[in-house]
């Protein structure tokens, strides 16, 4: 169980409810339980799903590279539920795979580079140079890099809050 006590989904408000609801039923969510955790800040539910919208199926840059960046930040944040869940068909288990190395796959090369600027957002952003972006611009347009440094930038906050809850836990909560 996670840190936080999730709120069971009869409890949790009527507004909160109903964007859970429409957000699993368009994809854009494919688990409740983290989202019932941020319902018991119905501001930050609020906030949390108004930004996913904004960019969900709506983004720059393609589904299946925003899934790829998805699924490398929950690598690298040890995010067990956003590890397991998919949500676009285009990327295979062999490409997840091909995410820990890059260079091994058949992935493009604007994918890798936008993997690799994912990594260094996570690991080590001072990193982050004039020549990163650079070759950034070789592939995305400005508008796009930006719309990936948002990305990024998000999906590693999410990561790291969720995985500091314990999300996949056994200990009962500690705050409920």
């Amino acid at each position: 169980m996670p840190v936080i006590a999730p709120l069971p989904l009869d409890d949790v408000d009527a507004e909160s409810r109903a964007r859970i609801d429409a957000g699993l039923a368009t994809g854009m969510y494919s688990q409740t339980l983290p989202l019932q955790i941020v319902a018991r800040a119905p501001a930050a539910l609020r906030a949390l799903d108004e930004g996913y919208k904004a960019m969900f199926r709506r983004s720059l840059l393609d589904d299946r590279l925003r899934e790829l960046l998805r699924l490398r930040s929950a690598q690298i944040n040890s995010c067990g539920p956003c590890s397991q869940s998919r949500k676009e068909e285009s990327v295979s288990e062999e490409d997840v795979a091909c995410l820990f190395d890059t260079d091994s796959g058949g992935l493009s090369r604007r994918e890798r580079l936008a993997l690799r600027y994912m990594s260094l957002m996570s690991t080590d952003h001072y990193a982050i140079t004039p020549d990163v972006y650079r070759e950034l611009g070789e592939e995305f347009s400005a508008a796009e890099i930006v719309e990936l440094g948002w990305t990024c930038a998000q999906t590693i906050g999410g990561h790291r809050f969720l995985h500091s809850l314990d999300m996949l836990g056994t200990a009962p909560p500690v705050v409920a």
